[in-house]
């Protein structure tokens, strides 16, 4: 008999909202602080995951800033990207695309291109050893300014060719969409794909005015889109794909408890809803642990689960042949499991 947690295991699955960074575990941090001959953000493992307690969001980017800068050179974000995408095969993620945030390291003096060649040379040893595809989304720190960001989306174009898309995050209170409005115009005319936080501890205001303002290929988080029915008819209609990350908005206080999560009426009310990690160093878990405390927490079935893993796939940047070929493996993975139920 296949259990919810066996079909989990094997689903084969695509990663869409994975900050880079926030797979830095305490370990790996302690690591890379006395390699580089830094003093860590902590002594010890203990008590970083001590201090891995988060009121909101603000309180987990406080943290999260201190530990980026033990990452310093292209041999650090090479070990920090392939040990993330060793987690996410072995929990079957067939592609992943990584957010990366190049001003968490600029501002310390590190190149921009230091950064990205150690994570395409990870990126690529994944594809030729773990058979995991990747595609890089440039993030922008929406509590920097616009002209900050401008001069990281003159970078991004310079290196197109590994870099897919940019996308917005950081601090949402404060900063809204239309901060960055010129910004995402000029990526748009440039081809990328864009995506953006939006909704998480925003309101469905933020949701609206990202998808309006910013032309958004996906939402980043948005689940407080579920607070204005008439914005979700038009997500659904658009069938724009929102990434959200249950583990990430427990532990950040967006709801109180998994139970009490908005996922499965998510799910029931049409959007394309998908699942991910967000920064699983700290929030307790990865892609698979996400997906079965949801489906634990919530009753979600099997094929809503499978919905999930579908949807991963079709809001990913893949080309249409690419999603095919992932889709008819997760259809004959699931006809498999269905038999032994």
């Amino acid at each position: 008999m296949t259990t919810m947690r066996d079909f989990i295991r094997g689903l084969p699955k695509a990663e869409l909202h994975l900050h880079l960074e926030g797979t830095l575990e305490p370990d790996m941090m302690l690591e890379l602080a006395a390699r580089n001959s830094m003093q860590a953000p902590f002594p010890d493992v203990e008590a970083a995951e001590k201090a891995y307690r988060f009121t909101d969001l603000q309180s987990f980017l406080d943290i999260y800033y201190r530990s980026t800068a033990v990452l310093v050179t292209e041999e650090d974000f090479r070990q920090l990207t392939l040990a993330y995408l060793q987690k996410a095969a072995a929990q079957n993620v067939r592609h992943a695309e990584l957010f990366f945030d190049p001003q968490a390291h600029t501002a310390r003096g590190v190149a921009f291109e230091t950064v990205l060649r150690g994570i395409e040379r990870a990126a690529e040893e994944a594809h030729r050893t773990l058979s995991v595809s990747t595609r890089l989304i440039m993030c922008v720190l929406r509590h920097l300014t616009e002209r900050e960001g401008m001069r990281m989306l003159e970078e991004a174009v310079r290196w197109k060719r590994w870099i897919t898309g940019i996308g917005l995050d950081s601090s949402e209170r404060g900063n809204p969409p239309s901060k960055f409005r010129n910004l995402f115009r000029k990526a748009r005319e440039e081809g990328f794909l864009l995506t953006a936080h939006a909704g998480e501890e925003g309101s469905a205001e933020n949701v609206r005015e990202a998808l309006e303002l910013l032309h958004l290929d996906r939402i980043d988080h948005g689940v407080h889109c579920m607070d204005d029915p008439q914005l979700v008819r038009e997500l659904v209609r658009r069938a724009v794909p929102l990434t959200v990350c249950p583990l990430s908005n427990v532990k950040l206080g967006v709801f109180r408890s998994m139970q009490e999560h908005n996922l499965k009426a998510m799910l029931e009310s049409g959007l394309m809803v998908t699942l991910n990690s967000d920064d699983p160093a700290y929030f307790g878990g990865y892609v698979n642990e996400n997906f079965t405390a949801a489906a634990e927490a919530l009753g979600l079935d099997f094929r809503q689960i499978a919905t999930l893993a579908e949807n991963s796939f079709r809001a990913s940047s893949l080309n249409p042949v690419q999603k095919q070929l992932h889709l008819d493996e997760l259809a004959g993975y699931a006809r498999r499991c269905e038999a032994c139920r």
